[in-house]
């Protein structure tokens, strides 16, 4: 591999490692980790394939097996929507995006509650539209600052800690791989996961620096799962073996998100503070929590290492429990509905009132959700199919389909 003559930068990242930001031949490249397994090389030129290093240290050549070179490219990078998850609208977002703008015309701003994976809120986001996007969950919240407030972001310094985290040795158990290695995850991966998290609240400058590198590693994650999507529970056979692979988030321009607002609160609690002129709600259907579905991300997320017990190794969920999973939905629902400060109300809600499973039944009727609805203004029901991606064991009736409720509010 050539490398054009470049300068490269004076700081060294913790550990055995310096890197190299260059323009390899044919192949643009962010960073360029050198790691140097007996010793930590300054590098402080590089030309013709060959490395200059301080120290004293005789040039080498990148041809070497003294070296692993690790590249992070530009082509590779992840995007909001890929990952798995329960209800994700990825989907049916064109659906979402034309009901609410041949309803509405054009608005300024748009409230996504319950953003979950962030779907229907990147698909509004554009320089002239203040997208507000909340998720309860910690390890969803750090996603939608990543993609949706990244204004702060320092991509150069991203890319290189990326790259240093992909090049981390992890040969010892650690909390993570204690817990989780064997079962979701090879004990090999278990292992880097634990020491890649403990490693980013070394070298995160900043507050978005740090959400970055959690969203990248839980991406990265969802490629490995040895699960169906969820981790209510794991596959019996683990016949995965490739490595972690974490890659750098597909960031917009800067001014797109500059409008933008994200929150880490209850839906409830969030829209009593906030005036826009678009409420969408997509809140949780039935009884399955998503943080009993999604426990081991918001673990890793969060990073306080809390005990863990049972066969799937869940930490303690009840703080983060949701009252529209619980016998009270309705309740929920009209309070969030009373105190709405908006023009339009969307919510979705799918058809799924009696399945087999009791536990895929929907907590809320058609007939209270009109009627809740219906206390701001009048209501008109859009329907498109849609196969819901569940948790595996519900077997979804051919007539499922997603309905989008859409209501006028009549300002008080």
């Amino acid at each position: 591999m050539d490398c054009l003559p470049v300068a490269c930068s004076n700081r060294t990242l913790p550990g055995r490692t310096s890197v190299c930001r260059a323009q390899v031949t044919k192949s643009p490249v962010h960073a360029v980790v050198l790691y140097n397994c007996c010793g930590s090389l300054q590098i402080t030129q590089c030309c013709r394939g060959r490395l200059c290093c301080s120290r004293g240290v005789a040039p080498v050549t990148l041809a070497s097996s003294f070296l692993q070179v690790q590249a992070v490219q530009a082509s590779r990078c992840f995007e909001l929507k890929n990952r798995r998850y329960l209800g994700c609208k990825t989907k049916i977002t064109g659906f979402i995006h034309d009901v609410i703008t041949q309803t509405c015309g054009k608005f300024d701003s748009i409230c996504d509650p319950f953003a979950g994976t962030g779907a229907v809120s990147q698909a509004f986001n554009d320089i002239s539209t203040r997208v507000i996007s909340n998720d309860h969950l910690f390890s969803n919240y750090v996603a939608l600052h990543t993609f949706l407030k990244a204004s702060k972001v320092n991509k150069e310094r991203l890319y290189e800690s990326i790259a240093y985290l992909n090049s981390l040795p992890a040969d010892k158990d650690n909390y993570f791989s204690k817990r989780y290695g064997g079962t979701f995850f090879t004990k090999g991966v278990a292992r880097k996961i634990g020491a890649v998290r403990e490693k980013i609240e070394a070298i995160a400058s900043d507050r978005s620096e740090k959400y970055a590198l959690i969203c990248s590693l839980l991406y990265a994650m969802d490629r490995l799962a040895n699960t169906v999507g969820h981790y209510d529970a794991y596959r019996r056979d683990m016949n995965d073996s490739r490595p972690l692979d974490m890659l750098p988030p597909c960031l917009e321009d800067a001014r797109v998100n500059i409008k933008n607002e994200v929150y880490s609160k209850d839906a409830n609690d969030l829209v009593r503070s906030i005036n826009t002129d678009v409420l969408y709600l997509d809140p949780p259907y039935n009884s399955r929590q998503y943080c009993d579905a999604y426990h081991l991300l918001e673990n890793t997320a969060v990073w306080e290492k809390p005990e863990t017990r049972g066969m799937a190794q869940k930490m303690d969920r009840s703080h983060l429990k949701s009252r529209y999973c619980l016998k009270d939905a309705v309740l929920a629902f009209d309070d969030l509905i009373t105190n709405a400060n908006c023009d339009y109300i969307f919510l979705s809600y799918n058809n799924t009132s009696n399945m087999r499973d009791v536990r895929s039944n929907s907590r809320i009727t058609d007939k209270d959700l009109k009627k809740i609805l219906e206390k701001r203004g009048r209501v008109t029901v859009h329907k498109t199919t849609h196969k819901e991606f569940s948790a595996g064991k519900t077997d979804m009736h051919s007539g499922h389909a997603e309905r989008l409720f859409a209501c006028e509010v009549n300002r008080r």
